[in-house]
């Protein structure tokens, strides 16, 4: 063979070989990633081939499928009270994708979960088609609707919790939107996803304000700062004063702080908490310090970045910050952050005798045949406080409810004994902006025993500013949901 032929012969050999290596290389180590690649258009046919697997609240689905009449696309997912659930489903769209329960769980709802490959084989064998699975929550199908109705157009919140195990029982965020208007791929659903957009809609309907949302938490927090100041052992009884004078000169300033309600002057913890002093918790934030404070704020689940319920929650945050803002923050202000699910969590751990469970949304992952996959069993994530500290926090919130000078007797249930503490927090540029409207609380039966902690927060822009309180606007919405938990348990 002469010189050029032999070189044409090894460059055509050296390209049959690369065209190996690119074969071998899509087929075997890139399948996977090219298989479930969003813009793979097979993937969406094939996952909306067949109907959709379910979320289930209470034994009863709040999602369904129904069939296209036109398209590639067979079947479109479908919702039950859509804006009530949107918190706890999410979204699963033709055009859009999807987020929160449905995107989690997608492997499950869809029945492609390496976990269903037995039954899925099996399947395969008889001829029977594929089938997504379920997904069962922990959430409470009447204190959900409680919730919802009780914010009603209302912009704002609602996280309840079981505190012995951490069952998120509802979550709620208003304003809310529809996911089935734009499950498909039509112009119409187009239509709808524009109109939910931030961009679009000032209010941000598609935001989740249980879980993603962090406000200052206001007064609810001062338990917090309660539990630092009991724990850190700057107070010993609840009925001990405090030594706090009225007003209060914020540390290495000349800011006097003062109060809404009350004589704060030397006041004791059960009646700095019942009437909301001030004065008192941001000395005692001094007291303790900001080292001790964030200690204390971590174990009722703040500056964690990583809580998932499954759905992430945003991170809560006590901050590392100077002194006067360290006595600001410990009365719920400066820059302390909370979501409504991170107040409901402080509110469960002292209901629980001071053991934070970790809270979570999925109770069980099921197959078609409604064999269970996967089980969520409690989790302990702390010991908030010790259980004599929770039962003196317990003391003082029932103070708030039951007492006649208390801020959240409008949380009062019959034959049941609650315990709350409402919040007024500040916001806005010198705080010029109305205020949001805070109250968490927990419900103990005759038993002892408690089986839902709430925490609610309302953003009333229509509401007067002198109008604005956490017992007025928020107590009796924890309230109600508190009671539809009671009354299902019955």
């Amino acid at each position: 063979m002469n010189k050029p032929l032999r070189r044409i012969a090894i460059f055509c050999g050296l390209l049959i070989l690369t065209l190996l290596i690119r074969d071998n290389w899509l087929q075997y180590v890139k399948a996977d990633t090219l298989a479930s690649d969003d813009e793979n258009r097979r993937v969406n046919i094939a996952r909306y081939a067949t109907p959709r697997g379910d979320i289930i609240v209470g034994g009863k689905a709040i999602t369904g499928s129904v069939e296209n009449t036109s398209g590639d696309y067979k079947y479109k997912r479908t919702w039950t009270n859509g804006p009530m659930w949107a918190p706890v489903t999410g979204y699963s769209s033709q055009a859009f994708g999807a987020n929160q329960l449905e995107k989690l769980e997608d492997g499950i709802l869809t029945g492609n979960d390496d976990r269903l490959f037995f039954r899925n084989t099996l399947d395969m064998i008889t001829g029977k088609k594929k089938e997504g699975g379920s997904v069962v929550t922990t959430l409470n199908a009447a204190a959900q609707k409680a919730a919802y109705e009780g914010l009603g157009d209302k912009k704002g919140a609602v996280a309840a919790i079981d505190p012995a195990t951490g069952k998120i029982l509802a979550l709620v965020s208003t304003p809310s939107y529809d996911p089935s208007k734009f499950a498909g791929t039509s112009d119409e659903d187009a239509k709808a996803w524009n109109a939910v957009q931030k961009k679009n809609n000032p209010d941000d309907p598609m935001l989740n304000r249980a879980l993603r949302e962090v406000y200052p938490p206001g007064s609810t927090f001062k338990v917090v700062t309660a539990a630092a100041a009991l724990e850190n052992k700057i107070v010993s009884g609840i009925d001990d004063a405090t030594k706090t004078p009225d007003p209060y000169q914020l540390p290495k300033t000349t800011t006097d702080l003062t109060n809404e309600h009350g004589t704060c002057e030397n006041a004791n913890l059960r009646y700095a908490l019942m009437v909301s002093c001030n004065t008192v918790f941001a000395k005692m934030a001094d007291t303790v310090g900001n080292e001790k404070m964030i200690e204390q704020a971590n174990k009722f689940g703040f500056n964690n970045k990583e809580l998932d319920t499954p759905v992430r929650a945003s991170e809560s945050v006590y901050p590392e910050d100077n002194e006067p803002q360290n006595a600001m923050a410990g009365i719920g202000q400066a820059s302390n952050r909370a979501t409504p699910l991170q107040m409901a969590m402080v509110a469960s751990a002292i209901a629980n005798d001071g053991k934070l469970m970790k809270p979570y949304m999925v109770d069980q992952l099921k197959a078609a045949s409604l064999d269970t996959i996967a089980t969520t069993e409690p989790e302990e994530l702390s010991q908030a406080v010790s259980s004599e500290t929770a039962q003196k926090l317990q003391e003082m919130m029932e103070t708030v409810v039951n007492d006649p000078q208390g801020t959240g007797g409008k949380a009062k249930i019959s034959g049941v004994t609650v315990g709350g503490k409402t919040g007024t927090a500040q916001h806005g540029l010198n705080n010029k902006e109305k205020p949001y409207a805070w109250f968490i609380s927990y419900a103990k039966l005759a038993d002892g025993s408690s089986p839902v902690a709430v925490a609610v927060v309302v953003e009333d822009g229509a509401a007067n500013r002198g109008d604005i309180s956490g017992g007025g606007l928020a107590g009796p919405i924890a309230r109600d949901v508190m009671k539809a938990v009671i009354d299902s348990n019955k």
